[in-house]
């Protein structure tokens, strides 16, 4: 359910974790994993983990047009590709550092995404962080599961997210 269909108040998160990805197509799943293991350890109040599979433009979409829903912190979990890069690295990066030519090819499920990740940072107020991991490889056919490399990067990337929640001034969170 995204932001604007839901009728039941509820306070709005300090930060928002979206994992994105498609869990049928191996490494791809990255970030469903990781919002999977952040659940599993606990959360505080101020802290939402949303799979957001790969429909997190509607999301996106919501926090422009719905300023009181808006965090304060997104971070955004996703699968990538970086030439030479080995396999189940993590990186963190800003959006604006998405290069031009990379905006149409970047997995956050494609263009406009990257696009609308850099709006909101640059219209709203919303810090945003990616956290990027290598794949290993994606099939081109059904295959789920993570490769060792993804697998061992969940807990990695969980770590660094509950850091980033850690010094959020509005979040705590226990560190794995």
């Amino acid at each position: 359910m995204h932001i604007s269909h839901n009728t039941s108040p509820q306070k709005t998160p300090a930060v928002v974790i979206f994992g994105c990805g498609n869990v049928l197509l191996g490494d791809d799943g990255f970030g469903p994993a990781v919002i999977d293991a952040l659940e599993s350890a606990g959360l505080p109040e101020t802290v939402r983990a949303i799979d957001a599979g790969t429909g997190i433009r509607e999301y996106l979409l919501d926090y422009l047009m719905l300023p009181t829903s808006r965090p304060e912190l997104l971070i955004v979990v996703d699968a990538g590709y970086e030439q030479g890069a080995p396999p189940g690295q993590v990186r963190e990066c800003d959006p604006a550092a998405i290069a031009t030519k990379k905006i149409h090819d970047f997995s956050l499920h494609q263009f406009p995404t990257v696009n609308l990740l850099k709006e909101l940072q640059a219209e709203t107020g919303i810090s945003v962080v990616l956290l990027i991991a290598q794949t290993a490889s994606v099939p081109d056919l059904i295959a789920p599961g993570l490769s060792a490399a993804m697998d061992a990067a969940v807990t990695e990337a969980c770590q660094r997210i509950l850091r980033l929640v850690d010094y959020h001034p509005h979040a705590k969170a226990r560190v794995l």
